[in-house]
Order: C-alpha cells, then sequence, then structure tokens
C-alpha cells in the first residue's frame, strides 16, 4: 500500500445483488402482472363460456396468472442483472479515470 491505494479498491468485487429497493420493486411488479393475467384470463374464458364453467374459468384465470407472471419476472430478471452490470461498468470508468497517488 505503499502507492496510497487502499484495500477497497484494489480488492473491489462486484456484488450481483440489486438493491433492496429494487428487488421489492420487481416483486412487486410480478405480482400486479400475475394479478392482471389472471384477470385478462378469467374474462377471456367467462366471455366465451355459457352454463356451468366454474373450472374452465379457473383453469383460464390460473393459466393468464402465471402467464403473465412469467413474462414480467424474465423482464425484471434482465433488467436487475442490466442494473448490476450497469454499477460494475461504472466503478470500472471511475477507478480509470482516478489520478495518480489518490486515495
Amino acid at each position: 500500500m505503499s502507492n496510497g491505494e487502499t484495500p477497497v479498491d484494489r480488492d473491489y468485487a462486484p456484488n450481483a445483488l440489486p438493491s433492496v429497493g429494487a428487488r421489492a420493486l420487481g416483486f412487486a411488479a410480478i405480482i400486479v402482472a400475475g394479478l392482471c393475467g389472471g384477470i385478462i384470463g378469467y374474462a377471456f374464458v367467462d366471455l366465451q363460456c355459457t352454463g356451468d364453467c366454474g373450472l374452465l374459468v379457473g383453469i383460464g384465470a390460473l393459466v393468464g396468472a402465471v402467464g403473465g407472471a412469467v413474462g414480467v419476472a424474465v423482464v425484471v430478471i434482465l433488467a436487475l442483472r442490466a442494473m448490476g452490470e450497469w454499477r460494475t461498468i461504472q466503478h470500472r470508468e471511475t477507478q480509470d479515470h482516478r489520478p495518480e497517488g489518490s486515495a
């Protein structure tokens, strides 16, 4: 450490975990998408079915909910990974622009 470098800078290992707020927002988005998908699936089957369609409407709601939640989950995962990679790139660029001898 004779050159003024701190151990934190030299031993920096980016954390793959996004912030708690970002994870909570992603989880909320998945829940809302599942609810919306369930409502759409329910309505889609309910409009086309006549008579006793309780089971079919329930299956439609379940398929819609799972489809909506899975689709948004994929987008959330990709967005959170991109955020982590962006932070790593920003840290690397900050270290590259640091003047020699600064801590």
